[in-house]
């Protein structure tokens, strides 16, 4: 077996061997607004459930050279977004929102999205995605090596759910109609695949 001291890897070589090991990762593709007035869309797969009381959920935003990404800036500016999961319908169009432009342009620019009103946030929502966490910002902790922010961690409060009817049923989600699509290392990506149970011991 290998044995090897993350102190002894650069930040590229401990991403390689995360981003490898931790699969499938959920993907949540966030919406958020500049106080401008400009919506930022983007996907983030350090995502993941915190606590089911009170319902929260988790997003880490990594940094490049210190530099804040536009989702956490909106974020820690105006307090909201909404997450919208990633499945098979909507996997093309997120992957477009990936492309790296100015604070100031909108990835609906370049991909093929619609937005429509949300409930509890003024945050618009994404009309293409079955499962949308409308959340406010319950706690921000800024990720530190050697007195630099690398990361920006954001515990999330789910404040509303809306669920396509298609994937709703008797207050579960059935996963055969959402189709969610989960991400691997480098740019790949994996369907849901095969399915088994296993009873949990008494």
């Amino acid at each position: 077996m290998h044995q090897i001291s993350p102190e002894a890897l650069s930040a590229r070589e401990n991403y390689k061997l995360l981003i490898g090991s931790v699969i499938p990762r959920p993907v949540a593709l966030v919406v958020t607004q500049s106080e401008a007035g400009v919506v930022n869309i983007a996907p983030f797969s350090f995502f993941n459930i915190v606590s089911s009381e009170p319902a929260l959920v988790s997003l880490s935003i990594q940094r490049k050279g210190g530099v804040e990404k536009d989702t956490a800036r909106n974020l820690r500016r105006t307090k909201e977004a909404v997450i919208h999961i990633l499945d098979e319908e909507n996997v093309l169009a997120a992957n477009q929102t990936a492309a790296n432009l100015p604070p100031d342009v909108s990835e609906q620019t370049v991909a093929a999205l619609t937005l429509d009103e949300s409930i509890k946030v003024q945050v618009p929502s994404l009309n293409e995605a079955k499962i949308r966490f409308e959340v406010q910002v319950y706690q921000h902790v800024p990720i530190k090596k050697d007195d630099q922010i690398t990361a920006d961690f954001f515990i999330l409060a789910i404040q509303h759910y809306v669920i396509d009817e298609q994937v709703y049923e008797d207050g579960k989600i059935n996963p055969h109609s959402l189709k969610p699509v989960s991400r691997l290392a480098g740019n790949d990506y994996s369907k849901l695949g095969e399915l088994f149970t296993l009873a949990r011991p008494t």
